[in-house]
């Protein structure tokens, strides 16, 4: 099978919006084993999205359609969409009372124009909404399909996955199973490099690498008879990514560097507190986003000034004259002070230039240091990050947390 994307909205062909949709689609398709070789997007114009949705479907076999199923007159997709099958939109009863409903719940009362989200064609597949007040649907006919999804992320990928996927998952005997291995501290393209002699001669299972958030994904998806069968295929070529890439590979599945941290302090009952400077709270806010996290973090403290970094941490006024706020001493000291002060297995720290100003050539923009303490031991490491203001201080948040991982790893052999 052969799908295509058409995102739909004069906001985002103004850049007002930015289209995530297409990158969530894609991967899912691509996991399915469903081909895509184009996604377009086109304005709020019944005209164009008539056009277009006759050239997509004249190329492939399912054309997802992505956003445009509000209650204003500019909300067109599911009526254009209708329009080029030639079916008639009659009210779904289900779907008015579903909103009411919901309506209700927020204690709202529904305008007259968001009935207009509660019609659909008598031969269409309703697509229940979740999060939200739009349905979507399936139209089919002489072979085509039209999905249509709501546009707003949350709304489109709980309609994708809990009532899509499974749709689509009938109309072929095979089964896709797929695991995603994720790498941290190695860029895409040495990824890439590294795996090519598998990249190069792969059939099935198939592997591909993804960068997202400061990481790597490889995604390793397989075809077979059943999903015991598929995840036979993929086992051998998970545990070469695992013997290649070592201690980089931190887990697999739907997780994060900061979950799986979290998750080892915890099982292993490690107290921690935490000094920032230049993160700004922003690795606290990482690791309190763990359910359970309370049973071991202690304190997370902002100490961006010197007199705080010497009045909570106990960072010597000389270390401060001598090497500066953003050394390796200076990030020692926050470590070993905060665990002190909080009596934790563990203190870590962040002190660093994010920029745009404030840097020398001694010490540039995106220099940064982190101090780890455990258990008495403390070290520091030392990085520069390219980046804006944001994008350092997000790169360094994660770092730190991946090399508070890789101390702990170390300290269990």
């Amino acid at each position: 099978m052969k799908a295509e994307i058409i995102t739909v909205g004069t906001e985002i062909l103004l850049g007002d919006i930015l289209n995530t949709n297409c990158r969530y689609l894609s991967r899912e398709l691509a996991a399915m084993g469903i081909e895509m070789y184009y996604q377009i997007t086109v304005g709020d114009n019944e005209e164009r999205l008539l056009k277009t949705l006759e050239e997509s479907l004249n190329r492939s076999d399912i054309v997802i359609c992505t956003g445009g199923l509000g209650p204003t007159e500019d909300d067109i997709t599911k009526e254009v969409c209708a329009k080029y099958f030639g079916y008639e939109l009659e009210l779904h009863k289900p779907s008015l009372d579903a909103m009411i409903e919901r309506f209700k719940h927020m204690n709202r009362v529904p305008t007259k124009n968001n009935e207009k989200q509660a019609y659909f064609p008598k031969e269409a597949y309703i697509l229940k909404n979740d999060n939200g007040t739009a349905p979507g649907c399936i139209m089919e006919k002489e072979g085509k399909m039209i999905v249509v999804l709501p546009g707003p992320p949350r709304e489109m990928e709980s309609m994708f996955e809990n009532y899509v996927k499974p749709y689509l998952s009938k109309l072929t005997d095979d089964v896709i199973e797929s695991e995603v291995l994720r790498i941290i501290g190695v860029g895409e393209s040495k990824v890439e490099n590294d795996i090519l002699d598998i990249i190069d001669s792969q059939t099935n299972p198939t592997i591909a690498t993804y960068a997202k958030g400061y990481e790597c994904t490889l995604r390793i998806t397989a075809k077979a008879k059943s999903v015991e069968e598929a995840k036979e295929l993929i086992k051998p070529m998970s545990d070469e990514m695992k013997r290649r890439f070592g201690q980089s590979l931190y887990a697999t599945g739907e997780t994060s560097i900061e979950e799986v941290v979290s998750k080892m302090l915890v099982e292993n009952n490690l107290k921690i507190a935490v000094a920032e400077s230049c993160t700004g709270g922003m690795v606290s806010a990482s690791l309190i986003n763990y359910p359970g996290i309370s049973s071991v973090f202690m304190e997370g403290c902002v100490t961006y000034s010197n007199e705080a970094k010497m009045k909570s941490l106990g960072v010597k006024k000389e270390t401060l004259d001598v090497y500066g706020a953003v050394s390796d001493k200076c990030a020692k000291e926050m470590a070993s002070g905060v665990a002190a002060r909080y009596n934790t297995n563990i203190g870590i720290a962040t002190t660093g230039i994010a920029g745009p100003d404030g840097g020398t050539d001694e010490k540039p923009v995106g220099l940064v240091y982190f101090g780890i303490y455990i258990n008495g031991k403390v070290i520091s490491k030392k990085y520069v990050f390219n980046g804006d203001r944001q994008g350092v201080r997000e790169r360094a948040t994660r770092t730190i947390l991946n090399d508070l991982r890789l101390e702990l790893l170390n300290m269990e052999k």
